[in-house]
């Protein structure tokens, strides 16, 4: 049995212009992960990145923190890893938000701005996931599940039957993955999503069915079979002490 550690990237730069880059928390909180893993021995034989910076960023702070950084093991980029579009997502439901730096006006002039913004954001989110719109969006909800599904039954299928492969992806990644493998309803994986924390470990255990050469077995599918291992562990900041390091966008 294989396993398949899904990592959400450091905290981004929420609402500047550029948010796909890490903020100087993000890459200590990675650093931390790196380093968490270093004292427990942990190695990797595959590590593959969604084809964002944040994601990039990421996996070379906590890789670069193991003793044995060189060896880690074998790099990969597969962008079916990348996060939905969430500027797409809240552009069309609120298309004033398009304005450079308009969110980040709209929470410092608001009351309970931040509250107020993730109300709006769900709002987005739900018009997005709920498929009377899905014209408006370059990538619809149901395109970026399967796209999602897609990447992972990917690297199962081509891991060795024992490997532990290490992913640097999103937040909604990493919640659609866990809906795909426990049958979640879709309003449970948008509530999954708002819980994750930036650089939280997913574990995943997957297995690929023999094959065989009995005729009867020429239908019989060959998609790997994946459980989940443990979801959103941030042990790594918690030790730290310091209720800042813990961060959710």
């Amino acid at each position: 049995m294989g396993q398949i550690l899904l990592v959400r990237h450091g905290q981004a730069s929420f609402g500047s212009t550029n948010y796909d880059q890490l903020s100087a928390r993000g890459e200590e909180q990675a650093r931390l992960l790196g380093q968490w893993f270093a004292d427990r021995g942990q190695r990797f034989d595959r590590i593959v990145t969604g084809s964002m910076v944040r994601h990039r960023q990421t996996a070379q702070a906590c890789i670069g923190a193991l003793s044995d950084a060189a060896d880690a093991g074998t790099w990969s980029e597969d962008s079916g890893f990348n996060e939905y579009d969430h500027d797409a997502v809240l552009h069309r439901y609120r298309p004033e938000f398009a304005e450079p730096g308009e969110v980040r006006r709209f929470i410092a002039a608001t009351d309970n701005g931040n509250r107020v913004f993730q109300q709006i954001f769900q709002d987005a989110m739900a018009r997005w996931m709920g498929g009377q719109h899905d014209a408006e969006y370059q990538e619809p909800w149901p395109a970026f599940r399967q796209r999602c599904v897609a990447a992972l039954q990917r690297l199962a299928a081509s891991a060795g039957a024992s490997q532990t492969a290490i992913v640097f992806t999103s937040g909604g990644t990493i919640a659609t993955l866990c809906q795909h493998v426990l049958h979640m309803p879709d309003p449970q994986m948008f509530a999954l999503n708002w819980t994750l924390v930036n650089s939280a470990v997913t574990k995943l255990y997957y297995r690929t069915p023999a094959v065989t050469a009995l005729a009867s077995d020429t239908e019989a599918s060959t998609t790997p079979h994946l459980t989940l291992g443990y979801l959103n562990n941030y042990a790594h900041l918690e030790i730290v002490g310091d209720a800042q390091a813990v961060t959710y966008r």
